[in-house]
């Protein structure tokens, strides 16, 4: 064959690539390389079609013959990178890209594929500058623009980000993926509305984006429109059925409009799909605590799953840990969480930092905060280290917290959004203590020792008989045999209160004004479910002129409690809802209400401390699990004992008992605030000596023990 024809071959071969035409172009590849078998082009060019659809090994071996036969070509080893990405080889891949740069220095697209390897090794900054070097030589180069947002979202750079989506949009116009990208660095940013639209935009262009349908949902979410945000995520997994992150964001949402046994069977089907998927188990295990229908034993069962099955997935060091053992000197403590900020981890855990001993003590945060605010600088001047962990690996983060030398890692999260339980599955600290995000064991058996209080870890009485829980708060947990292994220490309390400014005055008394009692119940949508609204039914029935306020945000999940409550005999102008709002106007809340009642299976915790700041007695119902004897805690350590129910029908005589009681409403109104002042719900300095007493206690067992290895 004429080397002309060859060419003819190899042009009308391109023509049929250029058109995504594979099919057509590679049978004439293969018959250039029948005739030439060393034709760098052809092969460098069959390459890319067995990489463009997903034969990644047979690319790498064609690109590398075509480089053997033409070691110049930039372009082949820039698409060598690519196939070597495809097989997770992402060092070949950057070697290949660094050597494609060397032999053609202004070739932009090398450093944009550069940019995305750095990425997917976790080199951020080195990621960030390749991309920058490849928008010097082309400023419209979309692509690179929107690699390079998509990073400095990562990092939590967000201003950065949002202008370089924008520059990329403005080279590009109809740049789908740039504005659903877009569309996520402005919700993380709080500029909800300009989300909304930047997604709404991506869906105009490409109608099955399945990103653009999760950030459209996030920004829902994130507004306040659960139902919004539900069709969002149902409409991406429709889209993709057996993409996971869509039916863990539908299982979320689901969750927070109070549609319990829904999110569960939705993460279900997302375990189905990728059983070892830790996040997703973390969501199932916490909405279980949520469920009126799960049991103690049901919950430690699935945290057994979730523990085997991360154990079976995690190579641990075998490094023996290089902390020095000297029982007294100053210890180095980890704090792992992402709620660094305006959160209830955050105001609980602050008082911790402020009363911290620096000289026995270096803290070290381990932050996964996606926007940080107010609370999170307060962190960071608190701590003698910050890390950025957003972007980092597992792996990757226990071998940082490892050449820390972090002698206790605490995990602050337990299965809550966010968490990092698989590092600690990686035992990346000799000891491992899980305390604050909310007062349940996590079921994994790499963190042996848990903090808790002893109102929490009290057997439940039924309330039927003087004998039980309220006279042996000390007795043993009934189903301690299910849990995994663990050394508990109590606290006197689990929780600090820490109001972080939100000076709301307290108000007289609602009902003296009004003419009647007004209940509310200020908690998460999430824990309104069926069993806790028939209880409150009961409350209010006993009063005939009362109210019931409840906080939700507008939707379908109102309507599921009017329902609820119409069915039980409350009529439909007893109830009233309040708007998610700000901190400061949320507190105002507690301004319309006399009595709050609380939650079960999962009591309110940290708005049953806001109610007491408010001057708003609490009503709790306790019961079998940790989440659901906050209550009790929280009112025995406010001297309150007298208003925590064991029973159905005792918490319904206490809170119609209350209601009717004026004076001592009165009384409460104006009393509660200083009295929790005076306790040990606000005792930060003892909080902090005693929580320092547990780790020097574990560091000292540790020293004593001599362990050489994990």
């Amino acid at each position: 064959m004429p080397s002309i024809t060859v060419e003819q071959m190899l042009h009308v071969a391109f023509q049929h690539h250029q058109a995504g035409h594979f099919a057509q172009a590679e049978p004439l590849y293969r018959k250039i390389l029948a005739v030439s078998p060393g034709h760098a082009d052809a092969l460098h060019l069959l390459g890319v079609v067995a990489h463009q659809t997903s034969r990644h090994d047979l690319a790498i071996e064609l690109i590398l013959r075509s480089i053997a036969a033409n070691p110049q070509n930039a372009v082949a080893y820039s698409n060598l990178s690519e196939a070597y990405r495809g097989t997770g080889r992402i060092d070949e891949a950057i070697a290949a890209l660094q050597r494609a740069t060397v032999l053609q220095p202004n070739f932009p697209e090398a450093y944009n594929n550069l940019g995305n390897a750095l990425a997917a090794r976790g080199r951020f900054d080195e990621a960030i500058t390749a991309f920058h070097r490849g928008l010097q030589l082309n400023p419209n180069y979309a692509e690179a623009s929107n690699n390079l947002g998509v990073v400095l979202t990562r990092q939590g750079r967000l201003d950065e980000a949002v202008a370089a989506f924008r520059q990329a949009l403005q080279s590009k116009p109809g740049y789908a993926n740039a504005l659903s990208n877009l569309s996520s660095a402005l919700c993380n940013r709080g500029d909800i509305d300009q989300a909304i639209d930047a997604a709404r935009r991506a869906l105009a262009i490409v109608p099955n984006h399945v990103e653009a349908c999760l950030n459209l949902g996030n920004a829902f979410q994130a507004k306040g429109l659960p139902d919004e945000a539900v069709a969002e995520y149902r409409r991406a997994t429709k889209i993709q059925p057996d993409l996971v992150t869509a039916k863990n964001n539908l299982a979320l949402a689901l969750k927070d409009t109070g549609r319990l046994n829904e999110a569960i069977a939705v993460y279900r089907e997302a375990l189905e799909l990728e059983p070892n998927h830790s996040t997703v188990h973390s969501g199932l295990i916490l909405t279980l605590h949520y469920s009126p229908d799960c049991t103690p034993d049901l919950i430690i069962a699935e945290q057994q799953r979730w523990n085997r099955r991360l154990n079976k997935s995690v190579k641990r060091s075998t490094e023996p840990y290089a902390n020095e053992r000297i029982p007294e000197r100053p210890l180095r403590i980890g704090y792992v969480s992402p709620d660094f900020r305006q959160h209830v981890l955050g105001r609980n855990i602050l008082p911790l930092f402020e009363y911290h001993r620096r000289g026995d003590f270096e803290i070290i945060c381990y932050a996964a905060v996606s926007s940080s605010d107010e609370l999170t600088e307060e962190f960071r001047k608190r701590s003698d280290q910050w890390r950025n962990i957003l972007e980092l690996s597992d792996d990757a983060l226990a071998k940082t917290i490892r050449e820390d030398r972090v002698d206790i890692l605490v995990d602050l999260a337990q299965h809550s959004a966010g968490n990092r339980l698989p590092v600690f599955a990686r035992e990346a600290a000799p000891l491992q203590v899980s305390f604050g995000g909310y007062p349940e064991s996590t079921g994994l058996d790499a963190i042996k020792y848990r903090i808790s209080d002893r109102w929490l870890e009290s057997e439940m009485g039924d309330g039927s008989s003087e004998f039980g829980w309220k006279q042996r708060p000390n007795l043993p947990s009934p189903i301690s045999h299910l849990r995994s292994a663990e050394q508990v220490f109590l606290l006197e309390s689990f929780w600090c209160y820490e109001p972080c400014g939100a000076n709301v005055a307290i108000n007289p008394l609602p009902a003296r004004q009004d003419g009647r009692i007004t209940f509310g119940g200020l908690h998460h949508f999430s824990k309104l479910n069926e069993p806790t609204l028939r209880l409150w039914a009961k409350v209010i029935r006993r009063l005939p002129d009362s109210r019931l306020v409840m906080l939700a945000a507008p939707g379908g999940h109102r309507q599921r409690v009017l329902d609820i409550l119409l069915q039980q005999g409350v009529e439909a102008h007893r109830i009233q809802f309040a708007e998610p709002c700000s901190r400061e106007a949320y507190l105002g809340l507690y301004h319309r209400l006399d009595i709050v009642l609380d939650t079960l299976p999962y009591n309110g915790h940290t708005t049953n401390l806001d109610a007491l700041w408010m001057g708003v007695p609490v009503v709790s119902r306790c019961g079998q699990t940790r989440v659901s004897r906050g209550g009790l805690s929280i009112l025995n350590n406010a001297g309150l004992p007298e208003l925590a129910a064991h029973s159905d029908e005792e918490f319904v005589e206490i809170a119609a008992g209350l209601a009717l009681d004026l004076p001592r409403l009165t009384a409460l109104r104006q009393n509660l605030r200083p009295r929790l002042e005076a306790s040990v719900l606000m005792d930060a300095p003892r909080f902090a000596r005693d929580i320092e007493a547990v780790y020097r206690t574990l560091w000292r067992q540790w020293c004593e023990r001599g362990e050489a290895k994990n």
